[in-house]
């Protein structure tokens, strides 16, 4: 029923506790194929993918063409796309099979899901990103990759799929789908802290929503990712 897509670079420490997650559904024959798409990782990612059964591809590195990759490849006539560094929390899958259940049968008008973000640390500055994150997709319906998107191929190809961006592939697609076609589960797409806690929470927060207010500018993608990527270069 449902084909995994998990881009990564590098995730050796992240990505068994993503694809653990998976492993009640598929037992259950909802998740029926996982396909890790790498970007070049220099360590274990791909022996640790290949070891679980998942499928492996290597592609050009970048967020918007790996997803793209792993979509063409994928057998399923439902894809999750979910990041190397999010773990879903348990029950994800009881939830998923309803929405998509309503889609398939008519019920539902066609869509697609991300689930809640929950970051995986403890104190205020989490728990004030997480309500940020909950109150930009309850008015906007523009969620990020950490949340995982869950999408029929049917829409996904409609819509014309993820682009080869630098970044903002997230929004970009859920712009595409537009307000209506992007609901909200409660189950938790659980990602790692990792990041915040290196860069801090407060310039975390302001460089995404600095991101997020060039993004609804117009402003193209490849100046954006240049912008986000500075702090970091200079490290």
């Amino acid at each position: 029923m449902i084909s995994v897509v998990i881009p990564t670079l590098d995730a050796e420490t992240s990505l068994p506790d993503t694809l653990s997650a998976l492993i009640p559904a598929a037992v259950d024959g909802i998740v029926r194929e996982v396909i890790v798409v790498d970007g070049g990782s220099r360590d274990r990612t791909r022996d640790i993918a290949d070891a679980t059964g998942a499928g492996v591809i290597v592609s050009e590195a970048g967020r918007g063409s790996q997803l793209a990759a792993g979509a063409e490849r994928a057998k399923h006539p439902w894809l999750l796309f979910l990041n190397a560094d999010t773990v879903l929390a348990p029950g994800w899958e009881r939830e998923a099979t309803q929405f998509m259940e309503g889609v398939d049968t008519g019920k539902c008008k066609p869509a697609a899901a991300a689930f809640t973000f929950a970051l995986d640390d403890q104190g205020v500055a989490p728990r004030c990103l997480e309500g940020l994150v909950r109150l930009r997709c309850l008015t906007l319906r523009l969620p990020s990759g950490a949340q995982g998107l869950l999408i029929a191929r049917s829409l996904y190809e409609e819509v014309g799929g993820y682009r080869e961006l630098p970044l903002m592939e997230d929004l970009d697609l859920a712009r595409r789908l537009g307000w209506a076609r992007v609901k909200l589960l409660r189950a938790r797409a659980v990602t790692s802290a990792h990041r915040y806690r290196r860069d801090g929470y407060l310039l975390s927060a302001l460089k995404s929503q600095t991101c997020l207010v060039l993004y609804a500018l117009n402003v193209p993608p490849a100046r954006i990712s240049r912008f986000y990527d500075a702090p970091r270069a200079q490290r």
